[in-house]
């Protein structure tokens, strides 16, 4: 019987959450929704020395606004397996009695070395070219552990109190072969597996210990993380036959890199993170100033619809999907194994096509706090037509002003590769004209300033289109051009053509 799909996010709340971190929340979200399962909030805070106030929070308000909201785990709602934080669970004991398993079975060991000492085994491997020098099966032999001291300075040592940490005891030269759902069998030999700690000086468990015993207590199915942890894969995997529960272990996933626009090394730290609200802590490595998706503008429909195309394909040529046809159409199967280009232009394109899909009123109620900032008002007609208007052109709302300024404040200066390639004695007497034929205009709407512009080119002679738009609005582009005559209203443009004509010589 297979077993029901639960599945977990597992961040480290020592800052910001980057892209990578949001786009496996993403995938276990997804997955879980495939198959009717659950989808968990687990906190692994057992590096103390890393933690910062405020960061667990973020996390909950980031996964919330991409509405890839867990249904149990920190913040969530406490489920049956509750505590989900790491440190709270250290206090039930539940690491220690699994460390404590493997140290009985003989797959585990003390170590009492200390910084000094590992220090100087370093520094000899070093000295003797050993390319990645590490604890293992060779350089234990010389070590301050339970493997080379008596049992009568073990139990001295312990009985004292005296500093120590656990450490996997990794066989020497022996195959180790794993399935992974994406990337198929994987075959590593022990030698490249160092013991890795366990449990550390104070008690807390490592990552190597705690996550697989959460996801044994937490009766997890399938563990999907990040490529960077497929070298540690391993020692996990001894760890669980070591514990008897290799045939009762999570199927693994590893999720392929995020990379660079050129392809050339993982994402840069300025385009993956991922601050959905400013960062309220004080650690100096998170006092940059990275502008975060959401504040970018982003709508957080996009910016999901941009994570799950990442390392992943439908299966068809199509690109917008919701949350819901995404959940639909998961499988990891269809996850590459190399690693995704994240293209920051192709970001701003989903982005586009999620703002053109808004209604001109959503946008005005967007855009209004934005005019409001600059001390500008309009009456709400203006603006959602305004909107309307300017939203083909734009990819974010907080785009909308600068290209549309001209709608709310007149020119002062004029783009100067069209007045010095059309403006000459000719056209500003054609101008002046058709000033005055639009100021003898008794309505004023797009279909009659285009009738009448058109109809004026009988007296005029060939009037350019692009010349009146840079006469009112200064620029050379924008929305359709007698739309924005129209909006703009009479006054407004015979006073425009007035300044210009009097300012271009």
């Amino acid at each position: 019987m297979e077993k029901r799909v639960r599945v977990r996010f597992a961040p480290s709340p020592t800052g910001g959450l980057h892209m990578g971190g949001v786009r496996t929340a993403l995938f276990n979200y997804l997955f879980a929704k495939k198959h009717g399962g659950d989808f968990i909030l687990r906190i692994e805070d057992t590096d103390q020395t890393r933690f910062v106030d405020g960061a667990e929070q973020y996390i909950i308000d980031a996964l919330t606004w991409c509405g890839i909201k867990p249904n149990e785990g920190v913040g969530f709602g406490d489920g049956p397996y509750a505590p989900y934080r790491q440190s709270e669970r250290k206090e039930l004991g539940i690491y220690k009695k699994y460390a404590d398993q493997l140290i009985a079975g003989g797959h585990a060991y003390y170590a009492f070395d200390t910084e000094e000492e590992l220090n100087a085994m370093r520094e000899r491997l070093t000295a003797a070219k050993v390319v990645a020098p590490q604890y293992n099966a060779v350089t234990r032999q010389n070590m301050r552990n339970s493997l080379t001291l008596s049992e009568d300075e073990v139990k001295r040592l312990l009985d004292e109190g005296a500093p120590h940490v656990v450490r996997l005891k990794v066989p020497r030269n022996e195959e180790i072969r794993f399935h992974d759902i994406i990337r198929g069998w994987v075959v590593v030999n022990s030698t490249q597996v160092d013991d890795k700690v366990l449990l550390k000086s104070d008690g807390m468990p490592t990552y190597h210990l705690a996550h697989i015993v959460d996801d044994i207590e937490m009766k997890i199915s399938h563990a999907v993380r990040g490529e960077e942890w497929l070298p540690s894969a391993p020692a996990h995997i001894l760890i669980y036959r070591y514990l008897g529960l290799e045939n009762d272990m999570p199927k693994l996933a590893h999720l392929p890199l995020i990379l660079n626009p050129d392809g050339n090394g993982k994402i840069s730290k300025r385009e993956s993170r991922f601050p959905v609200f400013p960062l309220s802590w004080s650690d100096p490595r998170d006092k940059s100033s990275y502008l975060g998706y959401k504040e970018a503008g982003y709508y957080p429909e996009a910016f999901v619809n941009v994570l799950a195309l990442l390392g992943w394909n439908p299966g068809n040529n199509e690109e917008i999907f919701t949350l819901e046809q995404l959940g639909n159409l998961f499988e990891f199967e269809r996850v590459n194994k190399s690693g995704a280009k994240f293209d920051p232009e192709k970001a701003k394109w989903f982005n586009q096509q999620y703002l053109r899909k808004k209604t001109d009123e959503e946008l005005a109620d967007a855009f209004t706090p934005i005019l409001e900032s600059k001390g500008l008002k309009k009456d709400r007609a203006f603006i959602v037509e305004f909107c309307r208007l300017i939203k083909e052109k734009a990819h974010f709302v907080n785009e909308f002003y600068d290209l549309g300024t001209y709608f709310f404040v007149a020119p002062t200066g004029y783009d100067e590769k069209v007045i010095a390639k059309k403006w000459n004695a000719q056209s500003k007497e054609q101008y002046t004209k058709l000033r005055t034929v639009f100021a003898g205009i008794s309505a004023w709407d797009t279909h009659t300033l285009h009738d009448t512009f058109n109809a004026a080119q009988t007296d005029l002679g060939k009037l350019d289109m692009q010349l009146l738009r840079v006469l009112t609005s200064g620029v050379a582009g924008g929305p359709q051009l007698f739309d924005m005559l129209a909006m703009l209203g009479k006054d407004e443009v015979l006073a425009r053509l007035d300044a210009a004509l009097n300012k271009l010589s």
